[in-house]
């Protein structure tokens, strides 16, 4: 794990605790880390979708049947 350390603007900071206290986490830090990753995976579906071969592989098998289909 890493530690990193961000000072967040009081108004971001206050909306971060309305959302993480509506959902019941209590700990901010906690939300903060949920936001990040929720952010961090949009962000990495948007550069998946501009570069096809940084998408995630379907398996050997699946890529068969689809290359056999795509025959027919």
């Amino acid at each position: 794990m890493a530690r990193i350390e961000i000072e967040l603007p009081e108004d971001l900071r206050s909306d971060l605790q309305i959302v993480a206290l509506a959902l019941g986490i209590q700990n901010l830090a906690e939300a903060a880390v949920m936001g990040i990753a929720d952010w961090t995976s949009r962000r990495k579906a948007e550069l998946d979708d501009r570069n096809p071969s940084q998408r995630y592989f379907v398996n050997e098998a699946l890529d068969e049947l689809i290359a056999k289909d795509s025959k027919k």
